[in-house]
């Protein structure tokens, strides 16, 4: 059975998402910080890995990157407590699958667990969910796209607002119209999508529409 490693400075979090994922039949290792985790070898032995952005030493970014640069592709779910989209993106541009914010459900860090472990090793499953994005994307409205790119960049609804000089009230039903044609259960899913498909020039955006 693959292993979910979980890298996080704090014992209790670590303690407490052990518990979880063997309660959910899963394997887990902790570290307490990426250089014991890059020391112990956790890449050949994970199946996906939980990083917390904020941890000591070498944080999350950075261990995505080296990750990313020595060609690794083990799925990596960032954890954030600072309610930050633009670090998140940050994070996903480094090569993390998907972020979740702190506190999270159970329910909602098991789908993304299994997710990433599905993830691990089927690059063409990753082309084929791109497609279906992309086709997703098509569908928006020129308006739905701009709310999408700014999203994207973390703006808040009352700079979407100002920008794109409409009413906060305008862009909550613009947002609530995008989650639903995305079919995104959250911000951070949405985000997700819209990386994978080239949105906010992370991987070339396909144009402003």
């Amino acid at each position: 059975m693959a292993t979910v490693c979980v890298i996080d400075d704090d014992p209790a979090v670590r303690d407490s998402l052990t518990a979880l994922l063997q309660a959910a039949g899963l394997e887990a290792s902790t570290f307490a910080s990426a250089e014991a985790f890059l020391a112990y070898g956790g890449i050949a032995h994970a199946g996906c890995a939980l990083v917390d952005l904020r941890i000591p030493g070498m944080d999350g970014i950075t261990l995505l990157m080296k990750l990313k640069a020595s060609g690794s592709r083990l799925p990596v779910v960032v954890m954030t407590g600072h309610a930050d989209v633009q670090i998140a993106v940050a994070a996903m541009k480094a090569g993390a699958i998907d972020f979740i914010e702190k506190p999270y459900s159970a329910d909602a860090l098991l789908t993304l667990v299994r997710r990433a472990l599905n993830l691990a090793g089927q690059g063409e499953g990753m082309n084929a969910e791109t497609v279906e994005i992309t086709a997703k994307i098509a569908t928006l409205t020129p308006r739905e796209r701009d709310m999408l790119n700014h999203l994207v960049l973390g703006h808040a609804n009352k700079i979407i607002a100002y920008e794109l000089q409409i009413s906060p009230r305008t862009v909550e039903i613009h947002r609530s119209n995008l989650m639903k044609k995305m079919g995104a259960g959250s911000l951070s899913h949405l985000v997700r999508m819209a990386i994978s498909a080239g949105i906010g020039g992370i991987k070339g955006d396909s144009g402003k529409g």
